[in-house]
């Protein structure tokens, strides 16, 4: 064992990072009892991680394990997290990502629950700072098969939505990858709430279009600048990582028409704007002719 791995996965300071997260995360409401787990790369084969069976708003430095790359324990008195394989796999597909973090923030568990996909062009926040949020599919936690659920995803995205479980956010440290957990369930909130007033607004294509370029010149990626023909805000870019069919929007359907298409060239395609019917005249049809049947039996 090399002197910079030992001291690693005995940082003081690093776990007690990975305890303030913790208590963060139950103070939000985003973890009950001793749901969710953090983790943090410490070195080339050591991981420190949150153990199973515990509140990660009381937890303290003496609580906080270590695994290496393959999920064997290394240190700690207490057992590791059982989900320690959903994090490791993560890691190995993404060597920028030194942290993880998975809970169950309330809100955006709903849209886990629902299997509604996260609406984008509407709040300018997430388009720049985190993009399309997919939903992976659904298998036993703690499992293989679990932690292989997010494989798809992990080129274009830093956080995913769990179905029927929860959300996993990663990034450069403990922070990083929990901030992005605060940004969805903020969202998510905030989608829940305006559609309770009846709809939400979707941004038109040309403030989409300036939100792309301000993220392009902040140095943040996004598929859309990349992929051929892509939809602004038509939530298929990750499509192909389903192995299933996408979840569709139910709740909270796309604009009645999509912005124009993207090239990867940045440059709009002519002609490539889709051509929904407008939803109010479509009602007004709908209505009328029933009002013409209730006139006729009358």
């Amino acid at each position: 064992m090399s002197n910079r791995w030992n001291s690693g996965i005995h940082d003081r300071q690093l776990k007690e990072q990975i305890c303030e997260i913790g208590r963060r995360i139950y103070e939000r409401g985003f973890a009950a009892a001793n749901d969710g787990n953090i983790s943090l790369r410490v070195g080339e084969n050591a991981v420190l991680c949150t153990p199973t069976m515990i509140c990660k708003g009381f937890m303290s430095p003496e609580d906080i394990c270590a695994v290496d790359m393959d999920g064997n324990q290394i240190a700690g008195k207490r057992k590791r997290t059982s989900e320690i394989l959903l994090h490791l796999t993560i890691m190995k597909h993404r060597p920028d990502v030194k942290a993880v973090v998975h809970c169950h923030p309330p809100h955006a568990t709903a849209f886990s629950i629902a299997g509604e996909p996260i609406p984008q062009c509407v709040l300018p926040e997430v388009e720049i700072f985190m993009g399309e949020v997919p939903i992976a599919p659904y298998a036993t936690p703690g499992t293989p098969e679990f932690a292989e659920t997010v494989l798809p995803f992990l080129k274009a995205t830093n956080t995913i939505i769990l179905k029927n479980h929860g959300t996993v956010s990663f990034g450069k440290d403990v922070q990083d990858a929990y901030w992005k957990t605060e940004i969805l369930d903020a969202y998510c909130r905030m989608l829940l709430l305006a559609r309770q007033l009846g709809r939400i607004d979707y941004f038109t294509e040309t403030e989409t279009r300036e939100l792309l370029e301000l993220k392009q010149r902040l140095g943040f990626d996004d598929p859309r600048f990349h992929l051929e023909d892509c939809d602004l805000c038509a939530n298929n870019l990750l499509r192909e990582g389903y192995q299933e069919k996408a979840p569709e929007p139910t709740a909270f359907p796309a604009p009645p028409s999509y912005p124009c298409r993207l090239r990867s060239n940045g440059q709009a395609a002519s002609g490539d704007a889709a051509s929904e019917p407008d939803i109010e005249q479509l009602v007004q049809a709908i209505t009328d002719q029933v009002m013409d049947a209730l006139t006729q039996s009358a």
